[in-house]
């Protein structure tokens, strides 16, 4: 349980750091560290030190941190970059396609390197955790190009649910879109956010995903958006999602 003082939350100095959109979680351990940040006008050095913003002033090289201004970005996300801040292999990340938006922003949720589609990235800590939490079941489609021809028992048994090595899925809803020679191509919305989850259900069902595209979540689509590109959420947008 977060700590309290009377009925205002506390953050720990790390937290309070990130949350205002100035850096990464670890990057905020590491300035702290390096004593370039002071509460009430004394250096402290500890990450978890807690932190209550009505009364306590904290600085950053001397310079007041508070809310910055909300950002959400709608990012559409090519196969072969990464959902994460820094790669050790230097491969290329979603934070290389957004470096001019002036803010540090955080993914709502992860896209694997292989998958490309609709990623938002935003320094509201509230909504990425609400969109991110299973718990509030937020729906996320998906356009798939399977390696084989599926059949109906096996679009059927996707959207029933299927057996994965951390359990059976829940139903999902599952269209065919259309069928070339050899392939199928179907959409796929769930409402969990399971590791390679989709991924695994075609491979449960006897198949393999060739192509996998996130083309919404909620009521989010993509549109004409370019990829590698990004735009602002509109505010009906953002509405939707909230």
């Amino acid at each position: 349980m977060r700590p309290q003082r009377g009925n205002r939350p506390i953050k720990t100095l790390e937290r309070v750091i990130s949350k205002a959109g100035l850096g990464s979680r670890s990057e905020a351990r590491s300035w702290i560290g390096a004593g370039r940040v002071r509460v009430n006008g004394k250096v402290v050095q500890t990450p978890d030190h807690w932190v209550d913003l009505e009364r306590d002033r904290v600085t950053l090289d001397d310079k007041p941190v508070g809310e910055s201004k909300k950002v959400y970005l709608l990012l559409y996300k090519p196969a072969g970059y990464l959902t994460t801040y820094r790669d050790p292999q230097n491969r290329p990340t979603v934070y290389d396609l957004v470096r001019d938006a002036g803010q540090w922003l955080a993914p709502v949720g992860r896209l694997d390197q292989d998958t490309s589609g609709l990623l938002i990235m935003t320094n509201d800590t509230r909504l990425i955790e609400k969109i991110a939490n299973p718990e509030h079941e937020i729906p996320k489609t998906y356009l798939v190009k399977a390696s084989t021809l599926l059949s109906d028992e096996q679009i059927g048994q996707l959207r029933a649910g299927v057996v994965l090595e951390d359990g059976p899925t829940r139903a999902a809803v599952v269209k065919r879109v259309r069928d070339s020679a050899k392939y199928s191509f179907i959409e796929i919305t769930i409402r969990e956010g399971r590791n390679r989850q989709v991924r695994r259900m075609l491979e449960a069902v006897g198949s393999k995903v060739l192509k996998l595209v996130r083309v919404g979540i909620g009521e989010l689509r993509i549109g004409e958006l370019k990829i590698g590109k990004y735009r602002e959420l509109a505010a009906a947008e953002l509405a939707k999602i909230r």
